[in-house]
């Protein structure tokens, strides 16, 4: 039996890429497409936002001259393009996907809303939540805390390329030590970079806990929605 009946899985643009320096691994996006399918196929109620850093980032525009707002929406529209690729690769393995989008996008995807989404659930869809929050100023981390607590997902599982969340940059520190749970304000306090700070904060006021977790391992979603204690905890 699963530990968790709905979540909100929070997927990165640049894990992607894999091993690539730009765009859509296809191997990656296999591996996401497959491990999505294993657990709706358990009856898992499975939300989904894609960041978009693999093809577009908004800061990074801005330092390159564009308008910040042009820049963040440009960002959006590659959040689009990341899911309508999930949504394919799930439909290739089998699987059933549906995307939404956070801005009027028909036929590319419906229009967002919590009932769209819930009636998604019921009919055995995987739902990609696109397009961010729809405004500029905000990341994909708080569009998928905003989508989280929206559709009350019991849990936001953020999917990384690192297996949790670390004293320190395990790469740069060889001292540094993994946590298997935290709370929100032990993780505020040592200022560890779970989220980004508004997303963190939203979570954390609606007792949304995040679980931090290698995605790029086969098998570890359906691992933590079955309550195997892998990645990092942070709750209450």
């Amino acid at each position: 039996m699963s530990k968790y009946k709905r979540v909100l899985l929070k997927l990165s643009g640049e894990a992607l890429m894999g091993n690539d320096t730009y765009g859509i691994n296809t191997e990656v996006l296999n591996t996401y497409a497959l491990q999505v399918k294993e657990v709706v196929d358990q009856g898992v109620e499975v939300g989904i936002v894609i960041g978009g850093g693999n093809i577009f980032r908004g800061l990074s525009g801005v330092s390159k001259g564009f308008d910040r707002v042009k820049g963040d929406q440009m960002g959006m529209l590659a959040t689009v393009i990341n899911s309508l690729a999930l949504q394919s690769t799930i439909e290739s393995v089998g699987g059933k996907a549906k995307v939404f989008t956070a801005t009027k996008m028909e036929p590319v995807g419906e229009l967002y809303s919590k009932a769209k989404v819930l009636e998604a659930f019921r009919q055995g869809y995987a739902a990609i939540i696109a397009g961010g929050t729809g405004n500029p100023f905000f990341t994909t981390d708080t569009a998928s805390a905003l989508r989280g607590v929206e559709i009350e997902a019991e849990a936001l599982l953020k999917g990384t390329r690192v297996d949790g969340i670390y004293t320190a940059d395990p790469e740069k520190d060889p001292k540094a030590t993994k946590y298997n749970t935290i709370t929100f304000d032990q993780a505020y306090e040592q200022r560890l970079k779970v989220m980004d700070l508004t997303a963190f904060t939203m979570c954390s006021e609606n007792n949304l806990p995040i679980v931090v977790f290698d995605m790029n391992t086969p098998g570890n979603l359906k691992k933590i929605v079955f309550g195997e204690n892998i990645g990092t905890l942070v709750k209450k």
